[in-house]
């Protein structure tokens, strides 16, 4: 009888070890399966708009606690937080909006860039009354956490950016996959300016890729005055070339750095669990800075 149990305690604990571990190669299909049972990103209990600037921003906030606000990339929208709007609203209150002219945020103005954007949110924080914020951004929404904590360092209190990037070119992005990204911009960019019908997809789908094309236009001096603590995460294989990834590190005065192995751009989704308890545990305890010759443990 002993036997029996000490091999059902075995065998419980090594299908506990499987779950935990969620191999990569399952995150798309644990992904798309969450999408399709979610709410998030139409929640009307949890949604609201605002008035920012000239557009309304839709938003969704869950639970209570230290805020943190989530920041989707190009094109995406909150649902895009699937793997995280309920882990970490277990403790923290969750600010997630769809970002100017994406989700249900609708802005059919021309002009978009990320200072745009990161003006967007520091509006926004101000009219939830939320002295300082904790930040996720993913991708555009990096790049927009980043400049949102360099123009309103008074509103961030610290900052988990996974696959940013400061430039656009292929120094910055993977060759294969930057020049993907120019065929698809030079693409939307010469229907635009030919006689061709044009629908309002077609305006919005070059207002996105126009954005990345010729931005985000910053210089590694320019973090200099981000001072909130940051953990700066890329792929290994992510689209961001990790050697960029290292020099936003770098150029960051108060940053830590996660290069996650087996994994690229989609940092949140294919290490879901990983990424939600390594971003909590960096927003939960304070950040410790080393010294420049605090290099051997």
């Amino acid at each position: 009888m002993k036997m029996v149990l000490i091999c059902c305690v075995m065998i419980l604990v090594s299908a506990c070890k499987e779950a935990v571990k969620k191999p990569p190669h399952d995150a798309k299909a644990r992904y798309e399966s969450a999408l399709k049972t979610t709410n998030f990103g139409k929640n009307k209990k949890a949604g609201a708009y605002y008035n920012i600037r000239g557009f309304r921003m839709y938003c969704e906030t869950y639970g209570k606690g230290e805020p943190v606000l989530m920041l989707h990339g190009n094109g995406g929208d909150i649902s895009n937080f699937v793997m995280q709007i309920g882990y970490f609203s277990r403790k923290y209150q969750v600010i997630v909006p769809d970002s100017r002219a994406q989700g249900k945020s609708i802005d059919k103005t021309d002009s978009l860039s990320y200072e745009m954007m990161a003006d967007d949110c520091a509006e926004l924080l101000r009219q939830m009354k939320i002295r300082k914020a904790n930040v996720i951004g993913w991708s555009d929404g990096g790049i927009t956490a980043l400049l949102l904590a360099k123009r309103h360092p008074q509103l961030t209190a610290k900052l988990a950016i996974t696959g940013a990037n400061l430039w656009p070119d292929d120094t910055a992005i993977e060759p294969a996959s930057w020049s993907g990204m120019q065929q698809g911009f030079r693409e939307i960019e010469n229907k635009m300016k030919s006689g061709q019908p044009k629908t309002a997809a077609d305006s919005l789908s070059y207002k996105l890729q126009k954005l990345m094309a010729y931005n985000p236009n910053l210089k590694p001096s320019d973090l200099r005055n981000v001072i909130a603590p940051t953990l700066v995460i890329g792929g290994d294989h992510d689209m961001i070339r990790p050697e960029h990834t290292l020099a936003i590190y770098r150029s960051l005065p108060n940053a830590d750095l996660w290069i996650i192995p087996d994994c690229g751009h989609a940092t949140l989704i294919s290490h879901d669990i990983e990424f939600n308890g390594k971003v909590d545990a960096f927003f939960s305890s304070k950040f410790k800075k080393r010294k420049k010759d605090d290099n051997f443990f």
